[in-house]
């Protein structure tokens, strides 16, 4: 028999972190004791991000973020088929002057 000694945590969220917020861009920096995560958001033909969140966490969490996102991926890719890398995706449309008016 597998022994069943985890432990429940429980995850209390607040309403204004629960909605969530958008992020398409993420700057990832790092010092020897930190990671630092910078999720932003950059609307298409703007030349400047605003960041959205930052979290910041050890190296040894920074690896479990790592591992727990590769499996997840690895899961959504089961169920939902591969994801396309953004430079195989065309762009459905473009923000900004075409040239011609």
């Amino acid at each position: 028999m597998e022994n069943n000694n985890k432990k429940q945590l429980n995850i209390d969220i607040p309403e204004a972190v629960a909605d969530g917020v958008y992020s398409n861009l993420a700057i990832i920096s790092h010092s020897p004791t930190e990671f630092v995560i910078d999720f932003a958001q950059i609307a298409p033909a703007m030349q400047k991000a605003k960041v959205r969140s930052r979290v910041i966490m050890t190296p040894q969490n920074a690896k479990r973020l790592y591992r727990a996102l590769a499996e997840n991926l690895q899961k959504y890719e089961q169920n939902f088929g591969p994801i396309k890398d953004i430079n195989d995706v065309p762009a459905p449309f473009t923000m900004g002057s075409a040239g011609e008016a």
